[in-house]
């Protein structure tokens, strides 16, 4: 990421990449959830601690491949059961997928279950290998490929689902014989099925979702996908959103049913619009109440709470605390009392704020 912020801190739709990840994994209810920590531990077990506190962090000494890392959980403790393995720079993950994988794991009664995909363009990912009958053979690392399982395009994910008590022992004995010098988890896979056990696949329909991310571009291109995502969600829960390529909606905002966005509207944090609010065009609120029926316009708000039916803007700015009543109208940058050449808003009697455009606070 050339940056001093660790990766999976990196933030898209008001959350870190790792918090996005963390959501998804939530959807499977699990007995416990851990988190592998390496480069940049002090900074993501600080974040952990503070949003999510029931993780238990696991601190891997060095970079050893994805084989040590979950072998290091091992060593550090772990119950037996159904192990689900995801990457923290995966944030378009769905829950949804995590269910469907350990789901599909159950019902093949497999000691392990890769997730894979299909992608036009498989560059820098695992190949899968099957037989002639087209049944799951093998995990090909690309470092490790021939140029003919190279042009394979159906990709290891890097997701699988284990039996707990089989991983333990596998992984125990991965290799490092490899161009990287690694423990690879892909060898478990094999070592499973050189024991005899069944190794299940299954193939998911959207690329998208196990996109890694590795630099800006990428984490742009993930934010595209993932905003995408949380607009049609909202548009098809009642919301009427205008230009949707022209909408930003982060992942913790609550819209109700008919609320009205205009083009050139970032809605961020945890912002709440109530029914039939109109916001845009060009506003960002941020950390925002509005409530039913009010009317924003070219707004910038921050951690503000607008009243029902009120009206603000054109070209508005509400700092953190502001409140205004039922009814209120402000237009023009509402700034401190007193500020000089402060525009004067429409404030009639009631309306919960003051002329020269000062809402009470």
């Amino acid at each position: 990421m050339k940056s001093s912020l660790p990766k999976v801190l990196h933030p898209l739709c008001g959350r870190t990449m790792l918090d996005h990840v963390l959501a998804a994994a939530r959807e499977l209810d699990p007995a416990e959830l851990i988190v592998v920590v390496g480069h940049g531990r002090d900074e993501v077990t600080r974040h952990l601690a503070e949003h999510a506190p029931d993780v238990r962090v696991v601190i891997q000494d060095r970079q050893g491949g994805t084989g040590h890392a979950v072998r290091t959980v091992i060593e550090s403790g772990l119950g037996n059961g159904t192990v689900i393995v995801t990457y923290g720079d995966t944030p378009v993950l769905r829950g949804q997928t995590l269910v469907a994988l350990a789901s599909a794991h159950a019902g093949h009664r497999a000691a392990a279950t890769a997730l894979t995909t299909i992608m036009d363009d498989p560059t820098g990912y695992g190949r899968i290998v099957r037989d002639d009958d087209g049944a799951f053979a093998e995990i090909v690392e690309e470092s490790d490929a021939t140029a003919q399982q190279r042009a394979i395009t159906e990709i290891n994910s890097g997701i699988y689902a284990f039996e707990g008590d089989l991983l333990a022992d596998s992984v125990k004995r991965v290799a490092t014989d490899n161009v990287k010098g690694e423990e690879y988890l892909t060898d478990v896979i094999a070592i499973l099925r050189a024991d005899g056990h069944h190794v299940a696949s299954v193939v998911m329909p959207d690329p998208d979702e196990v996109q890694g991310v590795n630099d800006r571009a990428q984490l742009a291109a993930a934010r595209q996908v993932l905003n995408a995502r949380l607009v049609m969600d909202w548009m098809r829960a009642g919301v009427t959103i205008e230009d949707p390529r022209a909408t930003a909606i982060d992942a913790d905002v609550v819209l109700a049913p008919d609320v009205h966005v205009g083009p050139g509207t970032q809605l961020e944090g945890k912002t709440v619009v109530e029914t039939g609010a109109r916001i845009g065009p060009g506003c960002c609120l941020r950390d925002t109440t509005v409530g039913r029926d009010a009317a924003v316009t070219h707004t910038v708000c921050e951690s503000a709470v607008i009243g029902p039916g009120a009206v603000v803007g054109p070209f508005t700015h509400l700092p953190p605390g502001t409140k205004l009543g039922p009814g209120a109208r402000v237009t023009g940058p509402a700034e401190p009392a007193g500020s000089p050449g402060t525009a004067g808003p429409v404030a009639p009697p009631g309306s919960g704020a003051t002329a020269g455009g000062t809402p009470h606070q």
